[in-house]
């Protein structure tokens, strides 16, 4: 099992405003896709919280395809008829969510949401960071990392940075607190 994360942060670190608008990530007009594509190509499926799950709602176009996404929320989810099949209601601690998703031969998982990825990376159920800081300073709102009881050492694999001030970089979480 090895989860990934893909996601942007304000360069103060938040990835959203404190009531979890997102007006301030700048739309993407150059067609570049900032590695999206790539990265997944080589996912089985998406794991996010209710949240998250109800702010893609509201973009109006599902952005995941055919991808199988794994919703984490302990009430009942409701969603558009046209998800069906498409999106999965799960509960659980971290490594729960990851073997019933080996169940079903999904294990290459794009962790999303601030409080799933906390707690994905505080289990050591996240092996790859890819984090895309966009130049602008929110003041406040819901951030990428919070407390996680120990120290999670991690190796950079690269670092990118696009014309119009964005810059990406790459860590790999190192085996010795992969699993913590």
């Amino acid at each position: 099992m090895s989860g990934h994360v893909f996601i942007a942060t304000s360069l103060d670190g938040f990835i959203a405003r404190p009531d979890g608008d997102i007006d301030w990530l700048p739309a993407i007009e150059s067609g570049e896709d900032y590695g999206y594509h790539a990265f997944m190509a080589g996912i089985d499926a998406i794991v996010m919280g209710r949240a998250s799950f109800e702010k893609v709602l509201s973009f109006g176009e599902w952005p995941y395809g055919e991808s199988p996404v794994v919703v984490l929320s302990s009430r009942q989810l409701e969603f558009p008829a046209r998800l069906t099949g498409m999106v999965h209601a799960m509960r659980g601690e971290p490594r729960e969510i990851e073997a019933q998703c080996a169940t079903r031969g999904w294990n290459e998982l794009y962790v999303d949401g601030g409080a799933t990825i906390q707690r994905f990376l505080t289990a050591g159920c996240i092996t790859r960071l890819i984090i895309t800081r966009i130049p602008v300073l929110i003041g406040e709102g819901l951030p990428l990392f919070g407390p996680a009881g120990h120290d999670i050492p991690l190796a950079h694999v690269r670092t990118q940075a696009y014309g119009n001030g964005l810059v990406q970089s790459e860590y790999r979480v190192t085996p010795d607190s992969s699993r913590g």
